[in-house]
């Protein structure tokens, strides 16, 4: 494989076969008794107990184990509106995410839709198939409305991984990260750049874990986001506060908390200089962040950093939550993804930082030592004990808020 990573990649994708991912039959099929039950006439069973009781198909066919990844590709990467076919790559990576993480099988589906309604009435057509949705890549403020409908029309699990999967992650992270600088979320002045899904998403679920609305400052490509504005979407609006402050630099004076889920170099070592003591920086941009953490600590010594590069301490990455929070709402047959899944997996992530890391996680990252404290706030990817922490929060939390069809699993943890 060539050493340039363009060329590296795709390669990667095109040899020996084209894409990611393949379907495989999990049952034999070397005998006419075979072909008999796989098809017809054996398969007519399965189908008469289906049309007698839906939810048999969650014992008959993969629909339990089964998510369909979707996007418009009208938000793809930091690429913006590359069209449906070519967010392909990235349906199907997050499909081997989903199968390496948490075992579960992936549809890609790539939705060639001119409007919002389009692509919602072309989700819900095709729902029956799946155990739950995995929204990708759509560009707000549509995925906002796309979200929402389909939630309200469906009784299994839509999930925009932007969104909820973003905020997941940053909440475990900055709850740590904030625990380390000795300081309080109640407390903490926060400035999110970036107003799109994952800025709302992330501060929405801030305010859930204690955030005061008052302490926070969101900032979009206009500057800061006041009750004066007259050009705010609903999303922007609910974050608008009274105050004098505009620019970005105005606003991350004293703050202690900058988030960043905007675009590269967007941030000063002078606005970190501006900074409270001890701030926390979650510079999110990918692949460029808004600060380089090289700058970042030069600017400030007190600071804790992370990035969404795995090649930089305290990796912000959504793989720690998709897999493992569908696994929980798959195995409790969920209707929904209520706030309280979201809550658990925050602080069974958080909590998992805190314990000592194993062997093998080192070995993964070719680590000698690792240990919760300022450059690692964040449980690594590649931990195993991912799979055995965040699923059972997830489930155990579905059938408390009362949106589990099936009880929380014998094989999970009391």
């Amino acid at each position: 494989m060539a050493t340039d990573l363009k060329t590296a990649a795709l390669d990667y994708h095109a040899l020996p076969k084209p894409g990611k991912i393949r379907v495989e039959s999990t049952k034999p099929c070397a005998t006419q008794q075979d072909l008999a039950l796989a098809y017809t006439p054996g398969v007519a069973e399965p189908v008469r107990a289906i049309a007698a009781d839906p939810e048999a198909a969650y014992r008959y066919t993969t629909k339990g184990n089964l998510v369909a990844v979707i996007t418009d590709g009208t938000a793809v990467l930091g690429l913006g509106n590359v069209g449906a076919l070519a967010g392909k790559p990235v349906m199907e990576g997050k499909a081997v995410l989903f199968k390496r993480f948490a075992d579960i099988d992936v549809f890609d589906i790539e939705v060639d839709a001119k409007t919002p309604q389009e692509f919602i009435n072309t989700v819900i057509a095709i729902a029956p198939t799946f155990g739950g949705i995995n929204l990708e890549d759509i560009a707000a403020p549509a995925c906002f409305e796309i979200e929402a409908a389909l939630r309200e029309k469906l009784d299994i699990p839509v999930f925009h991984d932007d969104q909820h999967g973003t905020a997941t992650i940053i909440g475990a992270a900055l709850l740590n990260a904030l625990e380390l600088q000795g300081k309080t979320i109640a407390d903490a002045r926060i400035v999110c750049l970036g107003a799109g899904a994952a800025g709302i998403a992330s501060l929405n679920m801030l305010v859930e874990l204690g955030v005061r609305r008052a302490n926070i400052l969101l900032v979009d490509r206009k500057g800061v986001i006041h009750s004066g504005r007259t050009d705010l979407n609903p999303q922007k609006r609910a974050f608008a506060v009274e105050t004098p402050k505009r620019t970005l630099a105005d606003a991350m004076q004293n703050a202690d908390v900058f988030l960043g889920v905007s675009g590269p170099n967007l941030v000063t070592p002078d606005m970190l200089r501006s900074m409270a003591a001890k701030p926390v920086v979650f510079a999110l941009a990918n692949p460029d962040p808004e600060i380089s953490p090289e700058l970042a600590h030069a600017a400030r010594a007190d600071l804790i950093m992370a990035t969404g590069r795995s090649d930089y301490p305290n990796q912000v990455n959504n793989v720690l939550g998709f897999p493992f929070i569908f696994r929980g709402a798959l195995d409790v047959r969920a209707r929904t993804i209520h706030q309280k899944m979201l809550i658990a997996a925050v602080h069974a992530l958080a909590a998992l930082a805190r314990l000592p890391v194993p062997k093998e996680v080192l070995a993964a990252y070719n680590l000698t030592q690792l240990a919760f404290g300022r450059d690692y706030i964040i449980p690594k990817p590649l931990d195993p004990r991912l799979l055995a922490t965040v699923p059972p929060a997830v489930a155990r939390a579905a059938v408390e808020a009362g949106v589990a069809r099936a009880p929380y699993p014998a094989h999970y943890p009391a």
